[in-house]
């Protein structure tokens, strides 16, 4: 990222990003050895590089907030105690992102468009939710994208770290 890039990155996130209830994602894992709160930044930084570099001319003021609250459901999916006992651990993949708009909407006020987007960040393995504009849609990629480094690529470079220290090549 550019230094002008990133003052207006962090001219956006700005609003969102000190709040407690944002900061209180670093207490939540969400793959890996990520927290919830790296993981939606590094979403959000690349929802932002992608919109700029691929000049896609998506609206800033609903791509930013959506994708640093995709994952705002303020509970740790792995623990089964602290899901909330109506929502059902198994189905977290399936019912976060709804969670996660109505916590944006109750302490944001997020208006409908970023709403939406991040309802739809889970598509396809929520079907009902299918991205409607290039926002949502930029989102969406930029999830599956971070997911996969924090899940499959982080493990892979584990593992090669491991076998490293046991065999001498």
């Amino acid at each position: 990222m550019t230094r002008r890039e990133q003052k207006r990155f962090n001219k956006l996130i700005k609003h969102y990003i000190k709040h407690p209830k944002v900061q209180s994602m670093k207490e939540y894992i969400q793959h890996g050895d990520t927290t919830t709160f790296a993981h939606v930044l590094q979403v959000t930084k690349l929802s932002y590089l992608i919109n700029r570099r691929l000049h896609l001319h998506a609206d800033e003021s609903i791509l930013i907030p959506a994708a640093l609250l995709h994952d705002f459901y303020l509970y740790d999916w792995h623990d089964k105690l602290s899901v909330p006992f109506w929502r059902i651990r198994e189905n977290h993949g399936f019912i976060h992102a709804d969670s996660a708009a109505d916590n944006a909407r109750e302490v944001f006020g997020v208006n409908d468009e970023v709403y939406e987007v991040i309802r739809s960040h889970m598509w396809p393995l929520n079907l009902t939710h299918i991205p409607k504009s290039k926002e949502a849609w930029i989102l969406c990629i930029a999830d599956k994208c971070v997911a996969l480094k924090e899940t499959i690529m982080d493990r892979v470079k584990k593992m090669i770290k491991f076998v490293r220290k046991r065999v001498k090549i």
